[in-house]
């Protein structure tokens, strides 16, 4: 189901008034573009983000390896 929504200012931002259809149950909501969307979420607290993205990366990605640094030596304090 879609709604419009009128975009309005609010002091220095742009703001929307959310539908009772989207309300949340959080004071602080993510916000990102997708594209030509932009998209309302609440925020995650675990690693399923980056999950999220790590299974976006391309098969060939790092295809011919990669070159490690060498170990650095440190001094014990």
């Amino acid at each position: 189901m879609n709604h419009r929504v009128r975009v309005f200012k609010s002091g220095n931002s742009q703001a929307v008034r959310l539908p009772k259809a989207f309300r949340v149950d959080v004071d602080e909501l993510e916000i990102f573009q997708r594209g030509d969307e932009l998209v309302l979420r609440k925020p995650v607290n675990d690693l399923s983000r980056a999950f999220e993205i790590l299974t976006q990366l391309p098969n060939d990605f790092f295809a011919e390896g990669r070159e490690d640094l060498p170990v650095q030596e440190r001094e014990d304090f």
